[in-house]
């Protein structure tokens, strides 16, 4: 047994005393076996993992019962051993590997540090390990990137880099603390992969800390649910999903959204009602049509191009240009939903911003509810944005906290004179009414919020303005799963209600499939494919379309190994030298309202 977790109890210091996150919690690990821990934010996962590495404060943090590692009590050893312990015995890869990097040293010296440190390597010897372990991880071209540093490396080869610092070591256990949720879902499917295929070389132990039950069916031998820092059911992977014993875990389950879910289904439909507490699923009624194709769409984009200079030539001018939209083309319509997806970097959000002129485009024609958005003066575009709001991805961010919420949802209200005084009070009480939030909680603060809470207090905010288009920038990415199937009923059940327009921009495939009448696939800045959901889903075309609805994680075990991933590379930068001429592109019509880039022209400079 390589790691034994029995009776683990972490508390921390408040000025009310000493307060447990995590309580009783008792597992083990075995060689060459992975166990996940997987809840929701809050339920203890990670507090637990720094537990076990000894990485809590000392004096604000308490740690009761036994840590065995190999048969030694890690939470009875002085910290330099336990030091000794991290470098060696165990290792952790972190969610967010930029933050993990050190910027100012290259990816090699940071990986030869772990070597020099604690294998007693010379210099030489722990460069040429170096190159063995980046090869060992695939990162392209290992021997021409080892003196390059973290900012030069997409997320996903950072992942890897951090993967080689923490086998360098050959560690007895692993202990990756959601290493894939900040990545695609393509690039997910390859550091999957690999750490599995590390593990079987080196027989480690794996404690793989997640929320998300489709890379728990895909990697875990055995499965621990947490829940507000308890317990409360583990047993191996496939019982846990077929014949889940507790409320929680089968509300777990049911609120995860399954891609291929929409079979046969006309509309969007909404997610089953989940009581996280008592285990109860209650479907809800099916959205009714809410699209209205006759007459002129409500957004009209052709052609949208936008760019960003970058770097300066001996002249002083841009030596070249992100292409982050190029040449993109599409109508929404009143009540419609069209999702944007595709992979970070792709010109997803840049589109929905340059839209609603948060960004300048560079060139092309931007028609929104009657407004020629491009030739907007200061007075008209204000106006045009009571028609186009936009929600962010990160509620908090995007919330000030030094107001109130009754105070954040009515400032739109006040700004554009639709109302003053008492009346502007009712207004905002009843937009939390819609919003499903008690309007007696309009006197308190952001921080005194959930995330889904703050979620829903943005989109009432711009329900102030009654827009027809919201665009809605990967809105629901950063919630848990049960939170984020409640904030997505509330956007279809407005919709029904209001007749709103959505561009939903997601990477999601699973939630993006669920909500959508249309999809348009981007990939550097194009749209590759754009045709109905069910077409999308149940006749891809485009390589790349066909490549992100593989990579999709399927939450049943019974299915593991079935995802295929591409070759491992990297996104193509979407940097062009000055006076690069962007391609003819050829498109083919599969069905109607259906079509898909065919090819491409050798590109031209002048």
């Amino acid at each position: 047994m390589v790691l034994q977790v029995q009776g683990l109890t972490t508390s921390f210091k408040t000025d009310a005393g000493w307060i447990p996150v995590v309580r009783d919690v008792s597992f083990d690990v075995k060689a060459g076996e992975t166990v996940a821990v997987v809840g929701e934010s809050g339920s203890g996962k990670s507090v637990t993992s720094l537990s076990i590495m000894g990485l809590l404060e000392k004096g604000r943090s308490r740690i009761e019962g036994q840590i065995l590692l190999d048969g030694r009590d890690l939470t009875a050893l002085p910290d330099a051993e336990m030091r000794r312990i991290r470098g060696n015995d165990i290792a952790m890869i972190f969610q967010e590997p930029m933050t993990s990097l050190n910027p100012v040293f290259t990816v090699g010296r940071q990986i030869g540090e772990v070597l020099l440190r604690h294998k007693g390597m010379n210099r030489a010897e722990a460069r040429a390990e170096t190159l063995a372990l980046m090869d060992r991880v695939r990162i392209p071209n290992a021997r021409s990137r080892i003196d390059e540093h973290p900012h030069q490396f997409s997320g996903g080869m950072r992942q890897r880099v951090m993967i080689a610092m923490a086998l360098a070591s050959r560690p007895k256990l692993l202990i990756a603390d959601e290493p894939t949720t900040a990545l695609d879902v393509t690039i997910q499917g390859q550091i999957l992969d690999l750490i599995k295929e590390l593990q079987a070389e080196q027989n480690m132990g794996v404690l793989f800390i997640t929320h998300d039950m489709g890379v728990v069916a895909e990697i875990a031998d055995r499965t621990v649910v947490m829940f507000r820092g308890d317990c409360v059911e583990t047993g191996p992977t496939p019982q846990i999903f077929t014949a889940p014993q507790e409320p929680y875990t089968r509300a777990l389950l049911a609120a995860v959204p399954r891609l291929g879910s929409m079979t046969g289904e006309a509309w969007p439909l909404r997610f089953p009602k989940v009581d996280m507490g008592t285990g109860t699923i209650e479907p809800l009624p099916p959205v009714a049509n809410t699209v209205q194709r006759s007459g002129t769409p409500l957004l009209s984009v052709r052609n949208l191009v936008t760019r960003f200079d970058v770097g300066k030539n001996l002249l002083g001018r841009p030596s070249g240009a992100v292409h982050a939209v190029e040449d993109v083309s599409f109508d929404l319509h009143h009540g419609e939903t069209l999702s944007l997806v595709g992979e970070s970097g792709c010109g997803k959000s840049t589109t929905g911003r340059s839209i609603l002129r948060l960004i300048e485009p560079a060139s092309g024609q931007i028609t929104l509810d009657g407004y020629d958005v491009r030739d907007l003066g200061p007075a008209d575009l204000r106006r045009m944005r009571r028609s186009g709001q936009m929600i962010f991805q990160d509620p908090f961010s995007s919330l000030n906290p030094r107001m109130t919420v009754g105070q954040t949802v009515a400032e739109p209200i006040l700004k554009h004179g639709l109302a003053t005084g008492a009346k502007a009070r009712a207004m905002t009480a009843d937009l939390l009414d819609q919003v499903g939030l008690p309007p007696a909680m309009m006197d308190r603060y952001p921080h005194e919020f959930s995330g889904g809470q703050r979620q829903r207090i943005a989109i009432a905010r711009v329900l102030g303005l009654n827009p027809k288009v919201i665009v809605a920038d990967e809105s629901v990415s950063a919630l848990d799963v049960s939170i984020k199937a409640q904030v997505c009923n509330l956007l279809m059940d407005l919709q029904e209600r209001l007749g709103i327009a959505y561009l939903f921009i997601s990477h999601d495939m699973a939630v993006v499939e669920r909500v959508s009448h249309r999809i348009a696939v981007m990939y550097l800045g194009e749209i590759v494919e754009i045709g109905p959901r069910e077409a999308i889903f149940g006749n891809p075309q485009h390589p790349y379309t066909r490549k992100l609805i593989a990579a999709v994680p399927v939450p049943d075990p019974a299915r593991r190994g079935m995802r295929r991933n591409a070759e491992i590379t990297e996104l193509k930068s979407p940097v062009r030298p000055r006076g690069f001429v962007p391609p003819r592109r050829q498109w083919r019509e599969v069905a109607p309202g259906h079509r898909v880039m065919l090819s491409e022209e050798a590109p031209q400079t002048m």
